[in-house]
Order: structure tokens, then sequence, then C-alpha cells
């Protein structure tokens, strides 16, 4: 079977550099071209010196170029919008980490793929740990009352609350019929402390230099608190989630949300 063909968009980025090694060192699948806004010399050396790969700012150009099986996006949302609806149209399957989509969007790319014959992986988050969190978290809700999340990443992370903040809150509110209780306090002498609001969950995100990723579910009820976290101390541990997620894509008919689809959870 030949290998799987990947095109990397935000290859120069923390993520996609991350990503271009794993793939590299992947046997089954190579990566064959990338896309960022920036790249000047139009190529990028492949880790240990195994060759050069075309680079372009634009998309369509790479992918005609190298036809790749997969294109895997790990940008912002600004940038990941108009690309993946060009990926798409040209009959890619695509595996998206950005976050920060929307629902209409997304509805927009089903629409498209499923059209197109391809498949789309939508994953708020690659690292298997942070995804067993959210399938153990689906259940919960029904057993308590009250429910914080807290967030924390990197000083240059874009969007709050993360993606994975909100699929924690919508995977805790799954099994109820009505919002968690949230304390309302009668003086709050500095706005917004309390945080944000889904489902009476609050949630609070922190940025801060050092930090990579972690999440914490912090349940209560009478006499009782649970707490649940994750922690991501490096971003090679997104990468076995990746890896899995490019291969599996191609099954996929139109948009799948959730790493847990294909985990067989």
């Amino acid at each position: 079977m030949a290998d799987l063909r990947v095109v990397i968009h935000g290859i120069v980025g923390k993520m996609g550099s991350t990503v271009l090694e794993a793939v590299s060192r992947e046997s089954g699948m190579q990566v064959v071209g990338g896309v960022d806004i920036n790249t000047s010399n139009g190529v990028i050396s492949l880790p240990d010196g195994q060759g050069e790969i075309p680079v372009s700012a634009d998309i369509e150009k790479i992918i005609s170029e190298t036809t790749p099986d997969v294109v895997v996006d790990f940008t912002n949302a600004d940038a990941s919008i108009p690309a993946c609806v060009k990926v798409t149209s040209m009959g890619v399957h695509l595996v998206i980490g950005t976050t920060g989509l929307t629902d209409s969007y997304l509805d927009k790319l089903n629409t498209q793929s499923i059209a197109n014959g391809t498949g789309i992986l939508v994953a708020p988050n690659f690292a298997l740990g942070a995804v067993l969190l959210m399938h153990i978290s689906k259940g919960l809700g029904k057993y308590f009352d009250y429910a914080d999340i807290i967030e924390m990443h990197h000083e240059a992370k874009i969007d709050s609350p993360s993606g994975t903040a909100i699929a924690l809150a919508n995977s805790l509110k799954e099994a109820r019929t009505s919002s968690f209780t949230k304390p309302i306090p009668s003086k709050e002498t500095v706005d917004g402390t309390r945080g944000g609001d889904i489902s009476g969950i609050s949630i609070h995100s922190v940025r801060m230099p050092g930090r990579i990723a972690h999440h914490e579910i912090i349940l209560g009820a009478q006499g009782q608190t649970l707490s649940l976290k994750h922690d991501t101390v490096g971003r090679d541990s997104f990468m076995p989630g990746v890896i899995l997620a490019i291969r599996e894509v191609s099954k996929i008919k139109g948009v799948l949300v959730g790493l847990e689809k294909v985990m067989g959870l």
C-alpha cells in the first residue's frame, strides 16, 4: 500500500513543526508539502536530512503540485476557514486541530465534504488523556450540582476559553435536564471573577508563559467535591492522536467532531 501523502497547513508554527517531525518518523505516511504565510524560500527541510519539500502561502498551489491524501490544519480560525473550504473543494481529506471554529462554518464544511466525498475530522484536543477526560466527564453531570472548569495555556493562545474547555462543558451538561447551580455573589468587587458561563458551569481561562495546556474540572455536591485534571507538558503528547486521525479520516464522510469517535469510545 502506498504511503499516505500529507500536507501541513501552518507548517512553520509550533504545532505544525511538531506534526512535521512526527509524520516524518511514522511508517506508512510522508509529508509532501507545507503551507504557511511565514515562508520565503519556497522549501523547508525535512527532519534528519531527508530532503526538502515545497512550501507556499498558496494552499491550492501546494495541493495541485503535491496531490496529498490528507491536509492537517493547525493555524487559527481566520486562516483555517478559507483554506479548509479550498481543501474540501479539491477533494482532499482534512484533519483540523484549529479551535474557535463556529457551528455554522462546520455545517458548511460538512455539506461541501459530503458533496466531494471527503472526510473531515475536527478535534478540540489530540492528547489522548484529554480525550479520555472528556469521555469520562459525560456521565458525571447528573450526580453533581456545581461545576467549574479551569483551563491554562501559553500566553500566545488567541482564543479563550479553549476548545477543550468548551467540549468539557458540553460533555458535563449532556446528562442533565437543567443547568448547573452557579452561585452568584451579592457583591462582585472585580467584574468577571466568577468566570464565563456555559449552562451554569463557570469557566476560568489562565494565560501564562511556560504553560502548554492544562484542564481541570471541579464538581460539587452536598458534602463533597470531585476534581479531575489533565496536563499537557509537551506538544509531542498530541502526536499519537494526530497520527491516528490521519490514518482514520479517509473512512469518514462529512465532518466528525471529536477524536473519541475514532478511538472506539
